[in-house]
Order: C-alpha cells, then structure tokens, then sequence
C-alpha cells in the first residue's frame, strides 16, 4: 500500500504553525512563552491546555493529552493519520506524495475522487425526490423528525422505479462507475441496469473529511431487507465507518461520550431529541477498528442494543472486539433498553432527560457485562460449573492489557466463583497485585533546592513558601511506593522536551540485554537526530517517532518530561541532563568494573603489578561511586 513519506511530513510539519493550527479549533490566550486554554479533550474550568511554540507541542496538564499538529487535528477530528496529512497539507498548499505505492496510485485517487462525484450528486438527486414525495415526508413526520434534522443528516427519497437515477446521469447505461460506487446493480444474465436503491429513504454516510462515501436505505411500510447498505466499494468499507460521525463529533466532545446504537434512525432520532453523541454501526458487529476510533472520540463510550437476543450477541461481539484495546482511562458500558424499545422508540415516549438517565443508571460497565455474560452460561451453584465458568473466561481474560482493569475483573471473576485471588490469578493467568512498600525519599544536599535533612521525619527540613524556601524543623512522613528502576528514563524525559541534548552523545551501539526500555529509546532518538541537518522541535521528532516500537515510550517521557523539566531554567536543565547522563553511564560501567575487580581479586593483592595495583585502586573507588 502507498505511504507519505517521513520527509514529507517533517517537511510538512516545519511548515506548520501548531499555534495557527490548533487555534482554527479554539481560541487560545498568551501564557508567558506559550498559549493556554481549556482543553478540548475534557471538561475542566481553568486552563491546562498548553501550545509551546517553540516545541512545536501540545500539553494538557489535567488529562495528559499530548502531540504534534498532526496529532492535535487527528484527536480532535478522530480522522486517521493519512487523512489528517492529506488535510493540513491542503490548508498550505502542498500536494501529499506517496513513496513504495503502486505505479497507478495516481489514478486511484482519481479514481476514488469521480466516485465521490458520483455520490454527491446522487445525494443531491434524492434530496429533491424527497421534497416531491408526500409519503416520504409524511414517514418521516410520524417518526418525529423534522425537515430541520433531515436537511442535518442529508436526507432523501429514492423513488420506487426501476431506474430513476437515469434522470440524474446521462451516461447511466453505460457509465461503470456507477456500479463501482454500488449506485446501481448490472444484471448479470441480462445485462440489464437497475438501480440498487428504490422505494426508501436514504441516509447519506460521511467519511471523516464529510464526503459522501454510501448510502443506507431504510423501507417505508413493509419489506425486506428493511436496511439495506451500499456495498463494499473502493470508498466504503463497513468495518471501518460510522454513521452520523460528521454531525456527532462536536456534542462527543463536549459530552466526553459517544452511544453506538444499531441503525440509522436511532441516531437521527436521538439527535432530534437532544443526545447529539450518537453514531451507529453500519450493518455489521462492532470491529477493533471501530473500537479504536470509539476511544479516540471520547473517554466513556456507550454501546446500546435492544434487550432481545439479537442485541445481547451484538453487545458480546462488541466486548469480545474491545478486550484488548480497553485502557484504564477509559470507560466501555452497555446499555440495554427495554425489549419492547429501541433507542428511537425511548426517546421519543419517554423524552432526552430520561433517555439520559437511563445511561446513567442502567449501563453495566464491562466488568459487570462480562461476569454477567459468563455467569448465564453456566450453574454457579456446583463445582463443575465454577470450573466451566473459568474456563469460558481465561482466553477472554487473558486478551485484557489494561493492568487495572486486569485485576478488577480476575477479582469479580474470583468472588464469583468462591476464590481467594491468588487461585483466580494461577486458573485465569496474570500476575498479583504487587503490595504497595513505603520508603524514605533521598533529601538533597543542598539548601534551597529541595528537602535536606536526615531522613524521614529528621530536622533540618526545607519547604517552599510563596516561591521562597524556608526552613522547618520536621518532613512529613514518606508513604509513597518505591518506583521500579528505569535506567535512561530522567535521560529520556529530557531529551524528549529538549531534543538538543542528543547530539552530546555519540552514536553507538550497545547490545546488552540488560539495557532498560528508556534507555534503548534514548539511542534510537539519538540516532535520529544525528542523521538530521538540525534537532528537531519537541514535537517533530514524536511525530517522527509515529508508528515505531518505541513511540509510546517516548510519548509517555514527552508527557512526565513536561510536567517535570518543562519550564525550568535552560542552564539548570542542562546541569540536571549531564548530571543524569553521569549516572547513566557509570551505571553501564558497572558489570565490567565488577568483572575486572573480581580477575585482579583472583591473581592475589602480592601478585599485582604496580599498574595493576594502581588500577585496582581506581576501579575500587569506581566501584563504590556506583
């Protein structure tokens, strides 16, 4: 498949303001060196949104949002990677090249750009055959819907001839394109043309940038199918889309949450009466891929199905397809409406405020949707049931990378089944949750800098005031839990907020398997940089980072890097880079100090030579340094 090449976009980002950028979505305000602003990616009431400029990086302080104008547009879009360079690039003026595609990549895009065409006039086409057919109309008045919500979603009538979209091209018998689009059906004995869409209303479908990719077709009084969708073609893919995304996006910020219902008129029915948030699946179960863009849209995501058995096999595929991509951060629940209701129905008896309480209410969080699920399958009640029960969980269990939520579904999982948690972790695989441990924090040294003393609850205390230390008599007691040992990780906290710093270390191979993540990562951004003419803004070199296996890592030191380092003094920063690349390295120097200690150790102090003494004496005091 073709890609962007990274020059073009490092080329592209240089080009860009992300200040400019991110301000056609929100106003931002001065702020020192940078800009601030609520975030847009959750609710808060005093800015922690920043723009730096000079980075090139965006930073949210209350809900660690992160990233280049790239990635900015991408979140706030929920566009894909492609389409956001396609769409920023346009904004300047440069044409997006493709390197490793195929040699008819250009007449592809053309291609997908006539079938575009080809949509939007047929759009066009059944909106006016709506405005001409007073039984459509009157359909759509019965279900509540006004002409205001229907201009919103585009909607249309296809009359119930057999080829009405004749009228609309004038190269209908022969254009195949059209076909290609999946507008109309060529007879294969035949070789006769109809059109694929008659006697229903239609619902336009909107890929992210608002073309019109396909169409849903819904009967007005009685037949089969009662949907039907476009088919697959080289600019629908079902698997991939939402419907009502386009006019959902801004209400799913604001709300933090999208609902994902099953059909077309759920959605247009909800936002008639209120709940904008609402997208559906396009006739298929809910794929990773729709997962993905779900989590991207909002941290709480919605899944509402009718109570029947059909609903309840469409939720459980939902669950099966979210597993792995669940996070922490992120909320998944399923909401399931009465049997003798569907969301369109709900809203439109009982009203937004209680179609909104209801979510609030009765949503079973995944949690409580999977032991539920599971439980229904089996006798709680006997011991072989308890053993089936585990069975049916652990390859679901298993699939969940989230550490929490890990844990609190093998603990809900454990309780049911009448396990202690150690058991539940040995049948359902995992690790136990390892006990939080107090320790003491080293205290600097020197005064005015930190906290100096003798230890946890020793004299000799400093503590800020107003932005002035002073000093105090006592510390408070320490009870935070002792981080796991990352070697690199101050190193790459700081090199990813100030990118400059790696061209103070050579370009090196090391290959011990015992160097830590960060510092792996360290060498591959080291390793970048150099091959550049000049380092990179802050936020370039993540984006370049995009797509490699040390991307989230890096994200991550980018985030905490900020929060720690960000605003500090140039010259102090540059002190703390070297003071913890001296760490670093003298930490690397370790197994080969011991190593050489022990051989001199080994000949016997009496049999050293004098340089041998000699450098027996400095790897000693080497030894004790580290």
């Amino acid at each position: 498949m073709a890609r962007i090449p990274d020059e073009f976009v490092q080329d592209l980002l240089n080009r860009l303001d992300i200040v400019e950028v991110v301000e056609r979505y929100l106003p931002l305000k001065k702020a020192g060196q940078n800009y601030a602003a609520c975030c847009p990616f959750h609710k808060e009431k005093s800015p922690s949104f920043t723009v730096s400029p000079t980075k090139q990086f965006y930073h949210c302080f209350g809900c660690g949002a992160h990233g280049s104008a790239i990635g900015f547009v991408m979140e706030y879009e929920g566009m894909g990677f492609i389409d956001t360079v396609e769409k920023l690039a346009e904004s300047i003026g440069m044409q997006v090249p493709r390197s490793e595609g195929r040699a008819d990549d250009a007449p592809r895009r053309q291609q997908q750009t006539s079938l575009v065409e080809l949509n939007t006039r047929a759009m066009h086409f059944y909106r006016e055959q709506l405005k001409q057919s007073p039984r459509a109309i009157d359909y759509l008045k019965r279900r509540g819907l006004t002409g205001q919500i229907a201009a919103r979603f585009g909607l249309g009538y296809a009359p119930g001839d057999w080829h009405p979209l004749a009228a609309c091209f004038s190269d209908y018998a022969t254009n195949p394109q059209l076909n290609e689009v999946g507008l109309v059906i060529d007879h294969a004995d035949s070789g006769r043309r109809y059109d694929r869409f008659r006697d229903r209303v239609l619902f336009p479908i909107l890929d992210g940038k608002g073309q019109v990719i396909g169409f849903g077709g819904r009967v007005i009084d009685q037949g089969e199918p009662k949907y039907l969708n476009s088919p697959e073609t080289p600019l629908f893919q079902k698997g991939l889309e939402l419907y009502g995304l386009p006019q959902a996006r801004q209400a799913i910020r604001a709300k933090n949450r999208v609902l994902v219902v099953e059909g077309y008129m759920d959605v247009v029915a909800l936002a008639q009466h209120g709940v904008e948030y609402a997208v559906a699946t396009l006739g298929t179960a809910c794929t990773p891929e729709h997962v993905k863009k779900l989590m991207r849209l909002a941290d709480q995501v919605v899944f509402s199905f009718d109570g029947d058995r059909a609903g309840r096999k469409a939720a459980w595929r939902a669950l099966e397809n979210s597993l792995a991509l669940a996070s922490d951060g992120k909320t998944l629940s399923f909401l399931f409406l009465p049997a003798e209701h569907d969301p369109d129905s709900y809203i439109r008896e009982f009203g937004h405020e209680a179609f909104e309480a209801l979510i609030d209410r009765d949503a079973l969080g995944l949690v409580a949707f999977l032991a539920r699920e599971l439980a229904a399958q089996v006798d709680l009640a006997s011991d072989e049931g308890k053993a089936r029960f585990l069975h049916l969980a652990r390859p679901l269990v298993e699939q969940i990378r989230a550490p929490a939520l890990g844990v609190l579904v093998r603990k809900k999982l454990a309780e049911l089944a009448g396990l202690e948690m150690a058991e539940a972790v040995q049948l359902l695989g995992g690790a136990m949750p390892a006990p939080a441990a107090p320790y003491e924090v080293p205290q600097p040294s020197r005064q005015g800098e930190g906290w100096s003393g003798k230890g946890k609850g020793g004299g000799g205390g400093w503590k800020k005031t107003g932005g002035k230390w002073s000093k105090r008599d006592e510390l408070p007691p320490i009870t935070t839990p002792r981080p796991n040992a990352d070697l690199g990780r101050e190193l790459l906290q700081i090199l990813m907020i100030a990118p400059r710093f790696a061209l103070e270390l050579p370009q090196f191979e090391l290959t011990s398997e015992a160097l830590s993540p960060s510092l792996r990562a360290v060498l591959r951004v080291v390793d970048y940089v150099h091959g550049l003419d000049q380092p990179p803004a802050s936020g370039h070199l993540l984006e370049a980072m995009r797509g490699d296996e040390v991307y989230p890592l890096l994200a991550e030191a980018m985030t905490k890097g900020e929060f720690a380092y960000g605003h500090g003094d140039p010259e102090a920063l540059a002190e703390t880079w070297r003071g913890a690349l001296e760490r670093v390295l003298l930490q690397l120097e370790r197994p080969r100090v011991k190593r050489r200690l022990s051989e001199l150790e080994a000949k016997g102090f009496g049999n050293l030579s004098p340089a041998e003494k000699d450098e027996y004496g400095r790897l000693s005091l080497l030894g004790r340094a580290i």
